[in-house]
């Protein structure tokens, strides 16, 4: 029941936030009462931060799991990152369009003066591990010769946290997720062509991925 209870909530939440889920919104959902809800998890801001934290160890996993991945190159990296955000997406927007929220963490962030400093300590440990994993991943790029031996690792990290931590907001402000894909796949290529020594077959990949510029195929 507590698992029930947990999945219900994490939909409510990135659908409506934290201020507009309440105990009696889940007990009407799943046909039971506020109080034996309040059994399973004490109040509203103990619930929230177990679901939270759950979402968040999950999704840190995930994304660890793809940009420490040995087997791929960074741009494989940023286009499984990509497909990653667009099933998560897919959840909220069935057809492919729309602007409804899809991610905990981006709903959070939005919702931030209303969690405890235990939520908020839950989203900046996200970060910090995002970027530990993306970080990672460049220096290993580095030492393949994917990428030149004076590439700025840390400026490329924060380029594409930023993105990642923004990715939620952009596809609501767009409408569309192909905008959150255009930006990945735009900073792809130009970290590919600053900082690589690509062959061709690489160069024309990178050119035809989703959201290159038209001009430039």
């Amino acid at each position: 029941m507590r698992e029930k209870i947990k999945g219900l909530a994490l939909d409510l939440l990135i659908q409506h936030g934290y201020r507009g889920v309440s105990f009696g919104d889940l007990a009407a959902r799943i046909s039971m009462t506020r109080a034996n809800i309040h059994y399973h998890f004490g109040d509203k801001q103990s619930l929230v931060e177990e679901v939270l934290e759950d979402y968040v160890t999950v999704t840190s996993a995930q994304l660890d799991e793809i940009w420490r991945g040995e087997a791929t190159s960074l741009f494989e990296k940023i286009e499984q990152t990509v497909e990653y955000s667009r099933k998560r997406y897919l959840r909220y927007n069935k057809r492919g369009r729309g602007g409804r929220p899809w991610s905990l963490i981006s709903r959070m962030r939005q919702d931030g003066d209303a969690l405890t400093d235990r939520g908020r300590a839950v989203l900046r440990q996200f970060g910090v591990d995002l970027n530990a994993s993306i970080v990672a991943a460049i220096e290993a790029a580095k030492k393949r010769g994917e990428l030149v031996s004076w590439a700025p690792v840390d400026d490329i990290a924060l380029q594409l946290v930023s993105i990642a931590n923004s990715a939620g907001p952009i596809t609501q402000d767009a409408g569309n997720f192909d905008r959150l894909q255009a930006l990945y796949m735009a900073f792809a290529r130009i970290v590919t062509q600053a900082y690589t020594q690509v062959n061709r077959v690489q160069v024309t990949r990178i050119a035809d991925a989703p959201g290159a510029p038209s001009s430039r195929r």
